[in-house]
């Protein structure tokens, strides 16, 4: 008997929740969305967080989609900390601007992962300077005025065969050392740990760009273990549940948790074969098949 099978709910790490699926930026990494474009609204919302209090602590404000579009924003994370869970956001950062210093006081946001590989993928009218400055104007006062946690992000390195947009990482970490006064060498740092804390509450880390899984691909392996449905869940801005926040076109559908409960949803047939064949190490799902971020495991 697995623990989606025992009458005990099970507790997930974290739950994958998409406010919106439209985004201000077209980065070459992100696998974009054909579907219809939504934001959530906030009895959605509410129903979400009714539906998944039971079995996390922690909400993370990503799948597609950038979050700070959604007018919304603030009341959600509040919504969230009246059922004590912790919110966590990702962003591409170009938004942080002074108007979104709101989120500074809202005790329920845990953590700001900060997409720094963001820029070079795409076209601006701003400067490196100008977007790095800002990001890190907005984590100096989040570090000074409050608890959250601030990860810094460059998911661009070179994996085998496939190339990132990394050309100006090493102008991006200068710039961050002016901007945050460091004094040692982050980049000699990064090369040793590939990630790093370099103030109080701020962390920087790198990784390898990675493959988002797709159907239409060749089959990568079907021997696969994954975190899905084991300390994670997605769900899109339709409703639509899936086993992990990677499964951006909602390929492996477990249910709605608009027309079913999240308990129903993770007790159906599809999601016990998921969670069983990864405890065997077999991905019995065809897109967990073609997964290029899975085969890290």
């Amino acid at each position: 008997m697995n623990s989606l099978q025992k009458s005990k709910k099970p507790r997930l790490k974290k739950a994958y929740i998409e406010i919106t699926n439209v985004c201000n930026l077209q980065c070459d990494f992100c696998p974009k969305t054909k579907r219809a474009p939504k934001f959530l609204t906030v009895p959605e919302f509410e129903h979400v967080i009714e539906e998944v209090s039971p079995y996390t602590n922690y909400i993370y404000l990503h799948i597609m989609g950038e979050p700070l579009l959604h007018e919304n924003l603030k009341d959600f994370i509040e919504i969230a900390g009246k059922k004590n869970i912790k919110v966590n956001l990702t962003t591409n950062g170009t938004l942080l601007s002074p108007e979104k210093e709101y989120l500074l006081n809202l005790s329920a946001l845990r953590q700001i992962n900060i997409s720094l590989h963001s820029f070079e993928a795409n076209e601006h009218n701003l400067t490196l300077h100008d977007y790095v400055k800002s990001v890190m104007g907005f984590i100096k006062k989040a570090t000074e005025q409050s608890d959250i946690l601030c990860s810094v992000r460059l998911w661009n390195m070179d994996f085998g065969d496939l190339k990132g947009a990394n050309s100006l990482n090493r102008e991006i970490i200068q710039l961050i050392e002016s901007e945050l006064e460091i004094k040692e060498s982050l980049e000699e740092k990064l090369c040793k740990e590939h990630s790093c804390k370099v103030g109080h509450n701020v962390y920087f880390n790198m990784a390898q760009k990675f493959e988002w899984p797709d159907v239409n691909r060749d089959m990568l392996q079907s021997e696969v273990f994954c975190y899905g449905l084991r300390d994670q869940i997605g769900i899109l801005v339709d409703g639509t549940v899936v086993p992990c926040c990677l499964d951006s076109e909602g390929t492996i559908n477990l249910g709605n948790i608009y027309k079913q409960n999240l308990d129903m949803i993770l007790s159906s047939e599809r999601a016990k074969m998921v969670y069983d064949g990864f405890s065997r190490r077999v991905a019995v799902e065809e897109l967990c098949k073609r997964c290029g971020y899975a085969t890290r495991f």
